[in-house]
């Protein structure tokens, strides 16, 4: 059972403004090195190697190296869902918010699309995971999934090896999307999805946040195969 103390460390390691500013850089799932979290944390690099260390420690993030360079990314999916349910909660402590009646990023391309650490998140996540649905692809629970024999037969049309993954992480599981207060797709079938739609051209990174673009290729690939109409 993890200790008060234990979960009193996390939270102050997560909390620290700029140590912050570097966890949700690295929510979209890419691996930055100390350099780049130094200048999106606005500190110096000294500091920042401190602020990382301390992260490393805790296993809220983990370092490859690879040559010369040491790369940092989130420790786990875990961390992912810690940060985006602390958002999902300051987002609706701020009165602001509030009386705006406004959820979420402000935005504009992260509420459109963004990655949600491996999966994607916003509008067209939500949509992705409300046509899987209602095709009969995936089913959704409050806090479970499940990928169907038509969601099998779709990840086997795009390539994608489910048998090889069984047992290594959850399929499917619903993630409550930050920004639409409705559920996004996640685990093993969220990621691979990701990943294919980067690696086909139908989506693509806004350079400087986690926001992604779908292009008139995705957009098409998006309608045929998974039967979004909206993206």
């Amino acid at each position: 059972m993890v200790s008060n103390a234990t979960f009193a460390e996390i939270a102050a390691l997560a909390g620290d403004p700029a140590r912050a500013n570097m966890l949700i850089a690295m929510m979209d799932g890419r691996a930055l090195t100390a350099s780049e979290l130094a200048q999106l944390a606005g500190i110096a690099p000294q500091t920042a190697s401190g602020h990382l260390a301390k992260l490393t420690t805790s296993g809220l993030i983990a370092v490859e190296q690879q040559g010369r360079h040491r790369y940092h990314r989130l420790g786990s999916a875990a961390v992912a869902r810690m940060l985006e349910s602390i958002l999902q909660v300051a987002a609706e402590g701020s009165s602001e918010q509030r009386s705006r009646l406004v959820t979420g990023p402000r935005d504009v391309a992260l509420r459109e699309a963004r990655t949600c650490y491996d999966h994607l998140a916003g509008k067209l996540g939500v949509a992705l995971a409300d046509a899987m649905v209602a095709n009969g692809h995936v089913e959704l629970a409050a806090d479970a999934g499940l990928l169907t024999r038509r969601g099998l037969t779709l990840m086997n049309r795009l390539g994608i090896d489910v048998a090889a993954q069984r047992g290594k992480r959850v399929l499917c599981r619903p993630c409550l999307d930050w920004s639409e207060r409705r559920s996004h797709l996640a685990g093993f079938v969220g990621a691979a999805i990701c990943t294919h739609c980067f690696a086909e051209g139908w989506i693509r990174r806004v350079k400087g946040t986690r926001a992604v673009a779908v292009t008139p290729k995705g957009q098409r690939a998006f309608r045929e195969k998974f039967g979004v109409s909206d993206c």
